[in-house]
């Protein structure tokens, strides 16, 4: 199996916003940043928006999109944004055909949230 990255990489960060490993591909945790990389600092469903239009970003790089994420892992910086930032995330995921789980831990940066995916997409 190879392994290739996909997506414009920040010269400071030693990782990738995707890998393809076969046919699955791996999104790095991804913020509320714009689609010229600015962070953008706001309520929890703008950023959650955001995000997860990031993560879209990364898949696309990578020739997929969010229909075919398998697991996505989110962190939250606050526990009691839950129902706010769930009701934005159905929007992108109305089936619910994707596995789950959502911690409350703090970022190394200044974000309410951050988002990891793994997209199943075969070659």
């Amino acid at each position: 199996m190879t392994k290739k990255a996909f997506g414009k990489k920040n010269p400071n960060l030693p990782f990738h916003p995707a890998v393809r490993a076969g046919d699955f591909i791996f999104v790095s945790g991804q913020v509320a940043k714009d689609e010229n990389g600015m962070m953008f600092c706001g309520t929890i469903e703008e950023e959650t928006k955001r995000c997860i239009e990031a993560v879209r970003r990364a898949l696309q790089s990578a020739g997929a999109d969010l229909q075919d994420v398998v697991k996505a892992t989110v962190f939250l910086e606050d526990a009691r944004d839950f129902g706010r930032y769930n009701g934005v995330f159905a929007k992108y995921f109305p089936d619910g055909m994707l596995a789950r789980t959502t911690v409350e831990a703090r970022a190394a940066i200044s974000t309410k949230i951050e988002i990891e995916a793994i997209a199943y997409k075969p070659e």
